[in-house]
């Protein structure tokens, strides 16, 4: 279960993440848009959905240089375009208005706000193609289409985790699953289809893993530092916007993420590689809830 910690599996991600963008740029293109789209990927962030697609899928028994890891890279580099896409459209001034991101100016600052919208439609286009041009058995690329698809559109994807903030009552647990879960349970599943395995039963974990990342990130915001995490902190109190931190308190979050983590731990299916990914699983959830946060939290 090398993959979601060795150097290796981020040099990997970040090669087919330069590969795609490359093949979005051409000499007749818009070079301000090209270079919107490098602005959003470039440098990345811990990249945690493309390194747990390709856990899942050795776990799954998928090899390197393996038709079916060249698949799972495909779909991990797919997922991670998703991602981008989503932070630059959350930025913008219509929803977080957030003017850094991952300690640099967010796209819309940089580029300007229609660039912005532009080059956040583009990657998720992008994602499609990248999965599109992946060598590969036709029905397990069309099992990884649909799985990307649903968890970026309606009703259960990052579009409509977007879209629970402007609902009037709003229900923590949906937003949430949709937000940030989706594309986790994508990393899960993705990476089960790619080797070929039953991907619903890696769901469970990937929406446990997501929605503790969610109220990991609701902590930050309420008592994390901008420097530390690269964009501005107090959005969610500021916006009014859905928040485990705001609605269960600083106790109380912190005792949900790690009733998520060792939910998380328990959704691994049985199988050679479960019980290495139970433990890296366990080294994420000590990293998203250092011990001077749980100390702040007691």
């Amino acid at each position: 279960m090398e993959a979601m910690k060795d150097i290796g599996a981020l040099a990997r991600i970040e090669r087919v993440l330069a590969a795609a963008l490359a093949a979005a740029e051409a000499p007749d293109g818009p070079p301000l848009l090209a270079a919107a789209m490098r602005h959003a990927v470039f440098p990345g962030g811990a990249r945690i959905r493309p390194r747990l697609c390709l856990a899942v899928a050795r776990a799954c028994g998928a090899e390197p240089a393996s038709e079916a890891w060249a698949l799972a890279e495909a779909a991990a580099a797919a997922i991670e375009l998703m991602h981008c896409a989503s932070l630059v459209h959350d930025d913008l001034p219509c929803f977080d208005d957030a003017a850094s991101r991952r300690g640099r100016p967010a796209v819309h600052r940089a580029f300007g706000e229609p660039l912005a919208v532009l080059a956040g439609d583009a990657l998720i286009v992008l994602g499609f193609e990248t999965l599109l041009r992946a060598a590969a058995a036709p029905a397990r690329q069309v099992a990884l289409m649909v799985i990307l698809g649903r968890s970026v559109g309606a009703p259960f994807g990052i579009a409509a985790g977007q879209a629970w903030e402007c609902e009037t009552e709003i229900d923590l647990a949906h937003y949430q699953r949709a937000k940030t879960g989706a594309l986790f349970a994508a990393a899960t599943t993705a990476g089960a289809a790619a080797a070929g395995a039953a991907p619903e039963a890696w769901r469970a974990l990937g929406e446990r893993l997501g929605e503790a990342y969610q109220v990991a990130d609701d902590l930050r915001d309420m008592v994390g530092s901008a420097e530390e995490l690269g964009k501005p902190i107090g959005r969610d109190l500021a916006l009014g916007r859905p928040s485990a931190a705001l609605q269960l308190g600083i106790p109380g979050a912190v005792r949900r993420l790690q009733g998520l983590a060792d939910a998380a731990m328990a959704a691994v299916p049985a199988g050679p590689g479960a019980a290495d990914l139970r433990a890296l699983i366990g080294q994420e959830a000590e990293r998203l809830l250092p011990k001077e946060l749980a100390c702040r939290a007691a």
